[in-house]
Protein backbone atom coordinates (compact mmCIF):
# COMPACT_ATOMS: atom_id res chain seq x y z
CA UNK A 1 0.00 0.00 0.00
CA UNK A 2 1.71 3.55 -1.02
CA UNK A 3 2.50 5.81 1.93
CA UNK A 4 -0.29 8.35 1.07
CA UNK A 5 -2.37 6.08 1.90
CA UNK A 6 -1.73 5.70 5.21
CA UNK A 7 -3.64 7.25 8.10
CA UNK A 8 -3.47 7.67 11.73
CA UNK A 9 -4.49 5.62 14.06
CA UNK A 10 -7.91 7.08 15.53
CA UNK A 11 -7.81 5.84 19.54
CA UNK A 12 -10.96 6.33 21.66
CA UNK A 13 -8.75 7.96 24.38
CA UNK A 14 -9.48 12.35 23.73
CA UNK A 15 -5.89 14.31 22.29
CA UNK A 16 -4.84 16.35 25.29
CA UNK A 17 -2.32 19.30 24.63
CA UNK A 18 0.62 19.73 27.36
CA UNK A 19 0.31 23.27 28.77
CA UNK A 20 1.66 24.94 31.46
CA UNK A 21 2.40 28.27 32.94
CA UNK A 22 5.73 29.81 32.52
CA UNK A 23 5.79 29.97 36.50
CA UNK A 24 5.12 25.93 36.72
CA UNK A 25 8.09 25.50 33.61
CA UNK A 26 10.67 28.11 35.79
CA UNK A 27 10.10 26.10 38.96
CA UNK A 28 11.82 23.15 37.75
CA UNK A 29 15.57 23.04 36.73
CA UNK A 30 16.12 22.22 33.37
CA UNK A 31 12.65 21.83 32.04
CA UNK A 32 12.30 21.62 28.12
CA UNK A 33 11.23 25.09 27.35
CA UNK A 34 7.69 25.97 26.43
CA UNK A 35 7.36 26.04 23.46
CA UNK A 36 8.74 21.94 23.28
CA UNK A 37 5.47 21.12 25.26
CA UNK A 38 2.71 21.54 22.82
CA UNK A 39 2.72 17.96 21.58
CA UNK A 40 -0.02 15.27 21.30
CA UNK A 41 -0.21 13.11 24.06
CA UNK A 42 -2.87 10.16 25.20
CA UNK A 43 -2.54 11.13 28.87
CA UNK A 44 -2.44 14.07 30.64
CA UNK A 45 0.50 14.51 32.16
CA UNK A 46 2.05 16.80 35.35
CA UNK A 47 4.30 18.99 33.89
CA UNK A 48 6.65 17.40 36.08
CA UNK A 49 7.31 14.63 33.77
CA UNK A 50 9.03 16.91 31.36
CA UNK A 51 12.37 16.74 32.80
CA UNK A 52 13.31 13.29 33.51
CA UNK A 53 16.59 11.65 34.54
CA UNK A 54 19.06 10.44 31.55
CA UNK A 55 18.19 6.95 31.37
CA UNK A 56 16.82 4.42 28.70
CA UNK A 57 14.44 1.78 28.52
CA UNK A 58 15.01 -1.28 26.22
CA UNK A 59 12.32 -4.39 25.35
CA UNK A 60 15.08 -7.09 24.04
CA UNK A 61 13.98 -9.54 21.57
CA UNK A 62 16.32 -12.34 22.89
CA UNK A 63 16.54 -10.91 26.31
CA UNK A 64 20.15 -13.54 26.50
CA UNK A 65 21.85 -11.69 23.65
CA UNK A 66 20.97 -8.20 24.41
CA UNK A 67 23.39 -5.81 24.38
CA UNK A 68 23.99 -4.22 27.59
CA UNK A 69 23.09 -0.79 27.95
CA UNK A 70 26.04 2.07 27.54
CA UNK A 71 27.23 4.24 30.06
CA UNK A 72 24.71 7.12 29.54
CA UNK A 73 26.57 11.02 28.43
CA UNK A 74 26.82 13.86 31.53
CA UNK A 75 24.10 16.57 30.78
CA UNK A 76 20.79 17.88 30.01
CA UNK A 77 18.38 16.35 27.04
CA UNK A 78 18.46 17.55 24.13
CA UNK A 79 15.35 15.05 22.85
CA UNK A 80 13.18 13.23 25.24
CA UNK A 81 11.16 10.50 23.84
CA UNK A 82 8.91 8.69 26.96
CA UNK A 83 6.86 5.69 26.02
CA UNK A 84 5.91 7.03 22.40
CA UNK A 85 4.24 5.05 19.81
CA UNK A 86 2.38 5.77 16.51
CA UNK A 87 0.19 3.69 14.36
CA UNK A 88 -1.74 3.19 11.44
CA UNK A 89 -5.13 1.93 10.09
CA UNK A 90 -4.67 0.36 6.44
CA UNK A 91 -8.55 0.40 4.80
CA UNK A 92 -9.41 -3.04 3.47
CA UNK A 93 -11.74 -0.70 1.45
CA UNK A 94 -10.05 2.53 -0.75
CA UNK A 95 -12.34 5.10 -1.78
CA UNK A 96 -10.73 7.35 -4.10
CA UNK A 97 -13.07 10.06 -5.11
CA UNK A 98 -16.10 11.45 -2.89
CA UNK A 99 -18.91 10.43 -5.53
CA UNK A 100 -17.73 6.41 -4.53
CA UNK A 101 -18.25 7.19 -0.60
CA UNK A 102 -21.70 8.96 -1.09
CA UNK A 103 -22.29 5.65 -3.58
CA UNK A 104 -20.94 3.14 -1.33
CA UNK A 105 -21.77 4.40 2.06
CA UNK A 106 -22.37 1.07 3.78
CA UNK A 107 -18.95 -0.90 2.45
CA UNK A 108 -16.44 -2.27 4.55
CA UNK A 109 -14.94 0.19 6.67
CA UNK A 110 -12.69 -2.43 8.82
CA UNK A 111 -8.77 -1.97 8.29
CA UNK A 112 -5.77 -3.22 9.51
CA UNK A 113 -3.28 -1.74 12.42
CA UNK A 114 0.07 -1.08 11.64
CA UNK A 115 1.78 0.13 15.03
CA UNK A 116 5.27 1.69 13.52
CA UNK A 117 6.30 2.84 16.79
CA UNK A 118 5.15 0.86 20.04
CA UNK A 119 6.37 2.52 23.23
CA UNK A 120 9.75 3.51 22.76
CA UNK A 121 11.65 5.67 25.11
CA UNK A 122 15.02 7.21 25.58
CA UNK A 123 16.94 10.48 26.05
CA UNK A 124 19.38 11.95 23.94
CA UNK A 125 21.85 14.68 25.18
CA UNK A 126 22.91 17.50 24.37
CA UNK A 127 26.14 17.11 21.68
CA UNK A 128 25.35 13.67 21.68
CA UNK A 129 25.88 11.68 18.11
CA UNK A 130 23.19 8.81 18.33
CA UNK A 131 22.62 6.37 15.86
CA UNK A 132 18.99 4.48 15.11
CA UNK A 133 19.20 1.18 12.91
CA UNK A 134 17.08 -1.50 11.99
CA UNK A 135 15.73 -3.17 9.38
CA UNK A 136 13.18 -2.11 6.79
CA UNK A 137 10.22 -1.03 8.09
CA UNK A 138 11.08 -1.08 12.05
CA UNK A 139 9.76 2.43 12.49
CA UNK A 140 13.18 4.50 12.01
CA UNK A 141 11.93 7.20 9.63
CA UNK A 142 8.17 7.55 11.95
CA UNK A 143 10.47 8.09 14.60
CA UNK A 144 12.50 10.69 13.37
CA UNK A 145 8.73 12.15 11.45
CA UNK A 146 7.58 12.36 14.98
CA UNK A 147 10.41 14.22 16.12
CA UNK A 148 10.18 16.50 13.34
CA UNK A 149 6.39 17.23 13.72
CA UNK A 150 5.35 15.56 10.85
CA UNK A 151 3.63 13.23 12.40
CA UNK A 152 1.84 13.56 15.88
CA UNK A 153 1.89 10.74 18.39
CA UNK A 154 -0.41 8.34 19.49
CA UNK A 155 0.51 7.95 23.12
CA UNK A 156 3.84 9.35 25.01
CA UNK A 157 5.22 12.60 24.78
CA UNK A 158 7.95 14.43 23.12
CA UNK A 159 10.45 17.13 24.14
CA UNK A 160 13.11 18.71 21.70
CA UNK A 161 15.37 21.22 23.35
CA UNK A 162 16.37 23.98 20.92
CA UNK A 163 16.21 24.18 16.84
CA UNK A 164 15.91 21.82 15.10
CA UNK A 165 16.83 21.04 11.52
CA UNK A 166 15.12 17.85 9.60
CA UNK A 167 16.73 16.12 6.81
CA UNK A 168 13.87 12.49 6.80
CA UNK A 169 13.34 12.74 3.41
CA UNK A 170 13.82 12.72 -0.08
CA UNK A 171 12.01 16.19 -1.27
CA UNK A 172 10.52 17.18 1.70
CA UNK A 173 10.45 20.73 2.04
CA UNK A 174 10.92 21.50 -1.95
CA UNK A 175 8.40 22.42 -4.83
CA UNK A 176 9.58 20.43 -7.48
CA UNK A 177 8.20 23.31 -10.08
CA UNK A 178 10.31 26.08 -8.66
CA UNK A 179 14.18 26.13 -9.93
CA UNK A 180 16.73 25.31 -7.01
CA UNK A 181 17.45 29.07 -6.21
CA UNK A 182 13.91 29.75 -5.23
CA UNK A 183 13.48 26.31 -3.07
CA UNK A 184 16.64 26.84 -1.45
CA UNK A 185 15.55 30.33 0.40
CA UNK A 186 12.08 29.28 0.82
CA UNK A 187 13.28 26.46 2.65
CA UNK A 188 15.94 27.83 4.54
CA UNK A 189 13.28 30.64 5.69
CA UNK A 190 10.75 27.53 7.11
CA UNK A 191 14.06 25.97 8.83
CA UNK A 192 14.50 29.11 11.05
CA UNK A 193 16.54 31.66 8.74
CA UNK A 194 15.30 35.06 8.31
CA UNK A 195 15.48 36.13 4.49
CA UNK A 196 18.50 38.72 5.51
CA UNK A 197 20.60 35.17 6.68
CA UNK A 198 18.92 33.23 3.78
CA UNK A 199 20.43 35.95 1.03
CA UNK A 200 23.89 35.48 3.46
CA UNK A 201 23.97 32.09 3.03
CA UNK A 202 22.78 31.58 -0.34
CA UNK A 203 26.59 31.67 -1.93
CA UNK A 204 27.86 28.83 0.94
CA UNK A 205 25.02 26.46 0.10
CA UNK A 206 25.12 26.44 -3.32
CA UNK A 207 28.84 26.44 -3.29
CA UNK A 208 28.50 23.28 -0.40
CA UNK A 209 26.04 21.54 -2.77
CA UNK A 210 28.12 21.88 -6.01
CA UNK A 211 24.99 23.10 -8.12
CA UNK A 212 25.92 26.48 -9.37
CA UNK A 213 25.34 25.50 -13.06
CA UNK A 214 22.16 24.03 -12.10
CA UNK A 215 20.45 27.05 -10.09
CA UNK A 216 17.52 27.94 -12.51
CA UNK A 217 16.77 24.60 -13.19
CA UNK A 218 13.46 23.23 -11.88
CA UNK A 219 13.77 20.57 -9.29
CA UNK A 220 11.19 18.61 -10.85
CA UNK A 221 14.39 18.20 -13.49
CA UNK A 222 16.73 16.98 -10.60
CA UNK A 223 18.06 14.05 -10.28
CA UNK A 224 17.81 12.26 -6.66
CA UNK A 225 21.66 12.62 -5.99
CA UNK A 226 20.91 16.35 -6.99
CA UNK A 227 18.24 16.91 -4.49
CA UNK A 228 20.33 15.45 -1.65
CA UNK A 229 22.52 17.54 -2.07
CA UNK A 230 20.93 20.42 -1.98
CA UNK A 231 18.33 19.26 0.86
CA UNK A 232 22.06 18.50 2.65
CA UNK A 233 23.53 21.64 2.49
CA UNK A 234 20.33 23.77 3.34
CA UNK A 235 19.85 21.86 6.45
CA UNK A 236 23.73 22.28 7.52
CA UNK A 237 23.49 26.13 7.27
CA UNK A 238 20.72 27.09 9.58
CA UNK A 239 22.09 26.79 13.04
CA UNK A 240 20.10 24.01 14.31
CA UNK A 241 20.75 22.87 17.67
CA UNK A 242 19.48 19.46 16.41
CA UNK A 243 19.96 17.77 13.03
CA UNK A 244 17.95 14.54 12.39
CA UNK A 245 19.55 12.37 9.10
CA UNK A 246 18.08 9.93 7.17
CA UNK A 247 19.34 7.50 5.33
CA UNK A 248 18.23 9.66 2.23
CA UNK A 249 22.84 10.26 2.33
CA UNK A 250 22.58 6.67 0.68
CA UNK A 251 21.72 8.35 -2.69
CA UNK A 252 24.16 10.36 -2.93
CA UNK A 253 27.90 9.51 -5.20
CA UNK A 254 30.96 8.60 -3.01
CA UNK A 255 32.38 11.97 -2.98
CA UNK A 256 29.57 13.38 -1.81
CA UNK A 257 29.05 10.94 0.88
CA UNK A 258 32.72 11.73 1.90
CA UNK A 259 31.99 15.76 2.05
CA UNK A 260 29.17 14.59 4.23
CA UNK A 261 30.93 12.36 6.92
CA UNK A 262 33.69 15.40 6.77
CA UNK A 263 30.77 17.67 7.77
CA UNK A 264 30.03 14.80 10.88
CA UNK A 265 32.84 15.67 12.24
CA UNK A 266 33.16 19.11 12.12
CA UNK A 267 29.31 19.09 13.35
CA UNK A 268 30.49 16.78 16.05
CA UNK A 269 33.35 19.12 17.40
CA UNK A 270 30.91 22.14 17.69
CA UNK A 271 28.67 19.89 19.99
CA UNK A 272 25.37 19.62 17.95
CA UNK A 273 22.99 16.76 18.62
CA UNK A 274 22.53 14.48 15.66
CA UNK A 275 19.69 12.10 15.16
CA UNK A 276 21.69 9.85 12.47
CA UNK A 277 19.62 6.80 10.55
CA UNK A 278 21.48 4.28 8.52
CA UNK A 279 21.77 1.04 7.30
CA UNK A 280 26.01 1.40 6.83
CA UNK A 281 27.01 -0.42 10.60
CA UNK A 282 30.45 1.52 9.75
CA UNK A 283 29.45 4.91 10.03
CA UNK A 284 27.24 4.00 12.70
CA UNK A 285 30.75 2.93 14.77
CA UNK A 286 32.96 5.66 13.24
CA UNK A 287 30.44 8.55 14.25
CA UNK A 288 28.29 7.72 17.08
CA UNK A 289 28.23 8.22 20.60
CA UNK A 290 25.66 5.79 21.46
CA UNK A 291 23.29 3.85 18.83
CA UNK A 292 19.71 2.17 19.05
CA UNK A 293 18.25 -1.02 17.55
CA UNK A 294 14.59 -1.05 16.57
CA UNK A 295 13.01 -3.84 15.39
CA UNK A 296 9.04 -4.06 14.73
CA UNK A 297 8.67 -0.73 16.08
CA UNK A 298 9.80 -1.58 19.38
CA UNK A 299 13.41 -1.00 20.84
CA UNK A 300 15.37 -4.27 21.24
CA UNK A 301 18.70 -2.85 21.82
CA UNK A 302 20.40 0.35 23.37
CA UNK A 303 24.43 0.30 23.92
CA UNK A 304 27.50 1.11 22.31
CA UNK A 305 27.89 1.25 18.94
CA UNK A 306 29.94 -1.81 18.04
CA UNK A 307 27.08 -3.77 20.56
CA UNK A 308 24.83 -2.68 18.25
CA UNK A 309 26.26 -2.95 14.79
CA UNK A 310 26.27 -6.81 16.11
CA UNK A 311 22.88 -7.23 17.12
CA UNK A 312 21.86 -5.56 13.87
CA UNK A 313 23.82 -7.85 11.97
CA UNK A 314 22.12 -11.07 14.54
CA UNK A 315 18.73 -10.09 13.11
CA UNK A 316 20.10 -10.17 9.39
CA UNK A 317 22.58 -12.79 9.40
CA UNK A 318 22.39 -15.10 12.61
CA UNK A 319 23.82 -15.15 15.98
CA UNK A 320 27.47 -13.32 16.56
CA UNK A 321 28.18 -16.05 19.36
CA UNK A 322 29.26 -19.54 18.33
CA UNK A 323 28.12 -21.54 21.12
CA UNK A 324 24.78 -21.83 22.71
CA UNK A 325 24.56 -22.35 26.57
CA UNK A 326 22.90 -26.45 27.24
CA UNK A 327 20.14 -24.57 29.35
CA UNK A 328 18.50 -22.78 26.04
CA UNK A 329 17.75 -25.99 24.74
CA UNK A 330 18.04 -25.13 21.12
CA UNK A 331 20.84 -27.04 18.91
CA UNK A 332 22.79 -24.79 16.49
CA UNK A 333 21.29 -26.17 13.70
CA UNK A 334 18.27 -24.90 14.14
CA UNK A 335 19.81 -21.34 14.19
CA UNK A 336 21.94 -22.28 10.95
CA UNK A 337 19.97 -24.53 9.23
CA UNK A 338 22.43 -25.28 6.38
CA UNK A 339 25.55 -24.27 8.09
CA UNK A 340 27.28 -22.17 10.60
CA UNK A 341 30.47 -20.49 10.94
CA UNK A 342 32.11 -22.03 14.24
CA UNK A 343 35.24 -20.11 14.69
CA UNK A 344 37.89 -17.62 12.90
CA UNK A 345 41.61 -17.17 13.77
CA UNK A 346 44.84 -15.56 12.36
CA UNK A 347 47.74 -17.65 12.02
CA UNK A 348 51.46 -17.55 11.37
CA UNK A 349 52.52 -19.45 7.98
CA UNK A 350 53.69 -22.32 10.42
CA UNK A 351 49.99 -23.19 11.42
CA UNK A 352 50.23 -21.54 14.88
CA UNK A 353 47.82 -18.98 16.03
CA UNK A 354 48.22 -15.55 17.19
CA UNK A 355 47.16 -12.16 17.84
CA UNK A 356 50.02 -10.02 17.02
CA UNK A 357 52.16 -9.85 13.73
CA UNK A 358 54.99 -7.66 12.84
CA UNK A 359 54.22 -5.18 9.56
CA UNK A 360 55.33 -6.78 6.31
CA UNK A 361 55.48 -10.52 7.70
CA UNK A 362 53.23 -12.98 5.81
CA UNK A 363 49.51 -13.53 7.18
CA UNK A 364 47.19 -16.32 7.24
CA UNK A 365 42.97 -15.81 8.28
CA UNK A 366 41.32 -18.87 8.74
CA UNK A 367 37.47 -19.67 9.48
CA UNK A 368 35.64 -23.11 10.26
CA UNK A 369 32.48 -23.33 8.75
CA UNK A 370 30.72 -26.61 10.04
CA UNK A 371 27.81 -27.92 7.27
CA UNK A 372 24.46 -28.92 8.74
CA UNK A 373 23.22 -29.91 5.21
CA UNK A 374 24.70 -30.95 1.61
CA UNK A 375 25.93 -27.53 -0.22
CA UNK A 376 26.88 -26.74 -3.67
CA UNK A 377 29.49 -24.39 -3.90
CA UNK A 378 29.16 -22.13 -1.70
CA UNK A 379 30.50 -18.83 -1.34
CA UNK A 380 33.40 -17.86 1.56
CA UNK A 381 33.97 -14.45 2.03
CA UNK A 382 36.39 -12.14 4.72
CA UNK A 383 35.92 -8.68 5.06
CA UNK A 384 38.65 -6.75 6.92
CA UNK A 385 38.67 -3.73 8.82
CA UNK A 386 40.63 -1.11 11.04
CA UNK A 387 40.12 0.03 14.47
CA UNK A 388 37.31 2.71 13.13
CA UNK A 389 35.46 -0.14 11.49
CA UNK A 390 36.15 1.16 7.95
CA UNK A 391 36.57 -1.44 5.78
CA UNK A 392 40.17 -2.07 4.28
CA UNK A 393 40.17 -5.36 2.64
CA UNK A 394 37.10 -7.76 1.57
CA UNK A 395 36.89 -10.81 -0.32
CA UNK A 396 35.23 -14.07 -1.51
CA UNK A 397 35.78 -17.42 -2.99
CA UNK A 398 33.41 -16.20 -6.01
CA UNK A 399 35.93 -13.51 -6.63
CA UNK A 400 39.09 -15.09 -6.57
CA UNK A 401 38.94 -18.76 -6.48
CA UNK A 402 35.43 -19.99 -8.37
CA UNK A 403 33.89 -23.12 -7.61
CA UNK A 404 34.50 -24.40 -3.94
CA UNK A 405 33.21 -27.82 -4.70
CA UNK A 406 30.65 -29.90 -2.83
CA UNK A 407 30.17 -30.21 0.67
CA UNK A 408 28.31 -33.22 2.78
CA UNK A 409 26.38 -33.17 6.21
CA UNK A 410 28.16 -33.13 8.84
CA UNK A 411 31.55 -32.22 7.23
CA UNK A 412 33.79 -29.26 8.57
CA UNK A 413 35.78 -27.53 6.15
CA UNK A 414 38.62 -24.44 7.22
CA UNK A 415 39.25 -21.83 5.27
CA UNK A 416 42.21 -19.72 4.39
CA UNK A 417 43.50 -16.21 3.26
CA UNK A 418 46.74 -15.78 2.86
CA UNK A 419 48.30 -12.37 2.15
CA UNK A 420 51.19 -10.16 2.79
CA UNK A 421 50.81 -8.33 5.90
CA UNK A 422 51.39 -4.92 4.50
CA UNK A 423 49.14 -3.52 7.12
CA UNK A 424 50.02 0.28 9.17
CA UNK A 425 50.52 -0.66 13.10
CA UNK A 426 46.37 -1.26 14.57
CA UNK A 427 44.04 -3.23 15.36
CA UNK A 428 42.05 -4.71 12.42
CA UNK A 429 39.27 -7.60 12.79
CA UNK A 430 37.93 -9.95 9.96
CA UNK A 431 34.32 -10.82 9.75
CA UNK A 432 33.52 -14.02 7.73
CA UNK A 433 30.88 -14.61 5.69
CA UNK A 434 29.32 -17.56 4.42
CA UNK A 435 26.35 -17.33 1.60
CA UNK A 436 24.90 -19.44 -1.24
CA UNK A 437 26.24 -19.85 -4.40
CA UNK A 438 25.03 -17.12 -6.87
CA UNK A 439 25.20 -12.96 -6.27
CA UNK A 440 26.54 -13.86 -2.54
CA UNK A 441 23.73 -11.94 -1.36
CA UNK A 442 21.62 -14.63 -0.03
CA UNK A 443 23.81 -15.08 3.40
CA UNK A 444 23.45 -18.27 4.98
CA UNK A 445 25.96 -17.40 8.12
CA UNK A 446 28.06 -13.98 9.22
CA UNK A 447 29.84 -13.59 12.38
CA UNK A 448 30.80 -9.54 12.93
CA UNK A 449 34.37 -9.24 13.95
CA UNK A 450 35.19 -12.55 14.78
CA UNK A 451 38.90 -12.18 15.14
CA UNK A 452 41.14 -9.86 16.12
CA UNK A 453 44.69 -8.61 15.03
CA UNK A 454 47.14 -6.52 16.09
CA UNK A 455 49.83 -5.19 13.55
CA UNK A 456 53.15 -3.91 15.45
CA UNK A 457 56.16 -2.37 14.17
CA UNK A 458 56.65 -0.54 11.24
CA UNK A 459 55.79 3.21 10.27
CA UNK A 460 52.44 4.56 10.49
CA UNK A 461 52.13 6.68 8.02
CA UNK A 462 48.65 7.64 8.09
CA UNK A 463 47.03 5.42 5.56
CA UNK A 464 45.63 1.78 6.50
CA UNK A 465 48.55 -0.02 4.37
CA UNK A 466 52.30 0.95 3.39
CA UNK A 467 53.26 -1.36 0.33
CA UNK A 468 56.72 -2.30 -0.95
CA UNK A 469 57.62 0.81 -3.08
CA UNK A 470 60.54 2.84 -4.23
CA UNK A 471 61.24 6.64 -5.43
CA UNK A 472 62.66 7.50 -8.93
CA UNK A 473 63.92 11.12 -9.09
CA UNK A 474 64.91 12.24 -12.35
CA UNK A 475 66.48 15.90 -12.98
CA UNK A 476 65.81 16.98 -16.37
Amino acid sequence: MAISELRPLEIAVPRIIAQATEKEIEAQPGALPRRTLGRRIDRPPAIASVHLSLTTTATPIEPASAAPASPLPVGPAAISIQGVSKAFRLPHQQYHTLKERALHPFRSRTFDVLQAVGDVSVEIAQGEFFGIIGRNGSGKSTLLKCLAGIYDIDEGQLGVRGRLSPFIELGVGFNMDLTARDNVMINAIMLGLTRKQARERFDEIIAFAELEDFLDLKLKNYSSGMQVRLAFAVAIEVDAEILLIDEVLAVGDAAFQQKCFDEFHRLKKLGKTIVFVTHDMGAIQRFCDRAMLLEKGRMAAIGEPEQIARRYNELNFGRTVHKVAASEGQDQSEQHKEAEILDAWFEEPSGKRVVALGHGEPCCAAVEVRFAQALEDPIFGMTFRNDVGATVFATTTALEHGSTGRFEAGQTAVVRVRFDNWLTPSRYTVTPSLAQNGRGDNAIDLREDLATLMVHSGHFTGGTAHFPHRFEIEVK
